[in-house]
């Protein structure tokens, strides 16, 4: 009953506002002295014209929009509906002016039907913006009532800027109270945006911070390069101020930001990578309705595969993967964010040929994303068989499937490690680069490999190991200051990934634009200073020495690959000439022959036979006492750029 009265309520004041904008009409063209017959038709048009009003309005369903939240979109329908209305009556006036009728409608004086347009507009548009605004202040009242406040900065007066100042001003409950934007632009200074003032530059912060007694930055720069946002950090560090950060505006749906989203300044931001833009249409045409298999769907690339896959709606997803856990968490994600689509998990490992095989035969994949492997460099020095048999035997026996079973693409997930190896891990993918390359000459099956370097944040990397470290205490050990690598974030390797198979006519080695390599010891020190520690003072860095395989510096194409563009600016192809099959097969086989019984030396020999660029080290010992090489390393404190030798978790 409250609804229906309430509904009631609402068609009443329509018409009352259309009403009274008809008379205002008839006030204005008649400078507020209506004559007497002009009076009269006043009164005998007005139901006719507030009826045909209100059922153009109805037609274009204005009377179901919630006045509690109207937008633009609800603005411009309620316009055009009051435009089609006028327009109507116009077309009246001057056709059936002179053909008799009801005099009401059709005598109206042109003067009184264009200024009733803006008036019944402005009329119903004012209408339900007091409804929003005592609406939000109501609930502001409601969700303030015991909510500590805090006076935050904003750093950035641009579009996102305004989206961030206008939901705060519409969440109470956060506990923020903007008071001002802080940006570098001086054309900006002195200016009101989104209702706020700018009230200086970045390096006025901690004056102006002290002035409004602001106690917290929120940064709301969005895709800011990543030099700006270290820059700002530390002048925010400086002043004393909390800060936190707006996500990319890719996060950013329509004209609202979602303020849950509100985070800490991460590593990802310091990196400053530029968001990756796909060609959506090329990736549909190649994902969409058709059935997808993921290899080693649970790990840190496999699963945001997965992810990715999903938006592009494939007919059915297949997800494979050897560690019940992982693969009981990415499914259960997956089913919960894509409830229509048709996910399967299937526990199986990649050299296993039967289980394979059997899953092949049944889920009959259109598309193949393998990025099951070995991954760690240290670990497969030490266990060096078992990197043949997974890497390689793996990828063999899902490449062969896929060829026998018809699958249309198969992408291959490789690493910069291939190039040059120095390490067993390295050489092992360089040989399934190899072999779904001479593959692919003669199967139907387009194989394709993708190329690229160290992702922030995947299981075991360097940003975890570091984290982990600074939550002891430190150290922070690194095998050596000159340590240098490739990143990019999950979701930026999985999407080109994605991009790359898509474009893949068969057998070429895609590489990835990685942009420009990173020390190490910076990335550490920009973790411990995000910590809100002093690197050195507070938390030392050791440096520990080389590990076996390991490089200094990785290469993403070797200078004979001549990596060419494509039609995407962050994927290259690598022109590297293909061996013939029957020269590959024997070499492979007898690999992994001695995946199993070969010694680590004899595994080596037989890889520098297929990989001739492969420069392997010595077999290492296996580690030693752990905890007495890490209380060695946690009682010296070294700082400086002295080569200890004790085991180190990171490169």
């Amino acid at each position: 009953m409250p609804r229906l009265l309430n509904r009631s309520l609402q068609v009443v004041l329509d018409l009352l506002v259309l009403a009274a904008s008809f008379a205002l009409a008839f006030l204005f063209r008649f400078e507020f002295a209506i004559p007497t017959a002009w009076l009269r038709t006043m009164l005998v048009a007005v139901p006719y014209v507030v009826a045909l009003q209100y059922s153009v309005l109805a037609f274009c369903g204005v009377p179901r929009l919630a006045w509690r939240y109207i937008n633009m979109r609800d603005t411009g329908r309620l316009g055009l509906s009051i435009a089609l209305s006028s327009a109507v009556l116009v077309v009246m006036r001057l056709t059936l002016h002179n053909a008799g009728g009801p005099v009401g409608l059709v005598a109206l004086p042109l003067g009184v039907l264009a200024m009733d347009f803006p008036l019944a507009f402005l009329g119903l548009v004012a209408m339900r913006a007091l409804r929003r605004v005592h609406g939000e202040a109501q609930e502001r009242r409601r969700q303030a009532r015991g909510a500590q406040r805090n006076r935050v900065l904003l750093i950035g007066a641009g579009q996102a800027g305004v989206m961030v100042a206008r939901e705060l001003a519409a969440r109470p409950d956060l506990g923020l109270d903007a008071v001002g934007f802080v940006d570098d632009d001086p054309m900006k200074i002195g200016q009101r945006i989104g209702g706020l003032p700018v009230l200086g530059t970045t390096d006025q912060l901690a004056s102006i911070a002290a002035r409004k007694y602001a106690k917290r930055a929120l940064i709301t720069i969005a895709n800011a390069p990543g030099d700006q946002i270290r820059r700002i950090h530390a002048v925010c560090q400086n002043a004393g101020l909390g800060t936190k950060i707006i996500p990319g505006i890719y996060e950013i749906v329509g004209d609202r930001v979602n303020l849950s989203r509100i985070r800490e300044v991460a590593i990802e931001d310091l990196l400053g990578r530029e968001p990756v833009e796909l060609d959506a249409e090329q990736i549909s045409d190649s994902i969409r309705g058709r059935v997808v298999l993921v290899t080693g769907a649970g790990g840190s690339i496999g699963s945001e595969l997965t992810r990715q896959v999903c938006r592009f709606e494939p007919a059915r997803l297949i997800l494979v993967e050897r560690f019940e856990n992982a693969l009981f968490e990415i499914h259960r994600e997956l089913i919960a964010n894509f409830p229509s689509l048709h996910i399967e998990p299937r526990v199986g490992d990649v050299s296993d040929a039967v289980r394979m095989e059997a899953l092949f035969r049944d889920m009959r994949p259109d598309v193949v994303f393998h990025a099951a492997a070995h991954k760690h460099v240290p670990m497969m020095e030490w266990n060096p068989g078992e990197a043949i048999k997974n890497n390689v035997g793996g990828t063999r026996v899902v490449a062969e499937l896929a060829d026998r079973f018809g699958v249309a693409q198969f992408v291959m997930i490789s690493t910069d490690k291939a190039v040059n190896p120095t390490s067993i891990m390295g050489a092992t993918k360089r040989v399934a680069e190899i072999y779904t390359q001479a593959l692919s000459r003669r199967s139907r099956t387009r194989f394709v490999t993708v190329r690229f370097g160290n992702v922030l944040g995947s299981a075991g990397s360097v940003i975890p190991i570091f984290k982990e470290q600074i939550a002891r205490g430190g150290p922070i050990t690194i095998t050596h200051p000159d340590m240098r690598r490739y990143f990019m974030t999950i979701p930026e390797a999985a999407q080109l990934v994605v991009q790359a198979g898509a474009m893949g006519a068969g057998g070429e080695i895609f590489i990835l634009d990685m942009g420009e390599p990173v020390k190490i010891v910076d990335l550490a020190r920009d973790l411990i200073t995000l910590s809100g520690l002093r690197p050195d003072d507070d938390i030392p860095i050791v440096f520990t020495g080389a590990r076996p395989g390991e490089k200094l510096f990785e290469q993403l194409a070797t200078d004979g690959e001549h990596a060419d563009k494509t039609r995407h600016p962050k994927i290259f192809i690598g022109r590297v000439r293909p061996l013939d099959w029957t020269e590959v097969v024997p070499r492979v086989d007898a690999l992994l022959a001695l995946a199993d019984h070969g010694n680590g030396e004899s595994i080596r020999g037989s890889l520098v036979g297929l990989v001739p660029e492969f420069q392997p080290t010595p077999a290492p010992p296996l580690p030693g006492i752990r905890d007495e090489a890490r209380d060695t390393a946690r009682s010296s404190r070294t700082t400086g750029h002295e080569i200890r030798a004790v085991a180190a978790p990171a490169s």
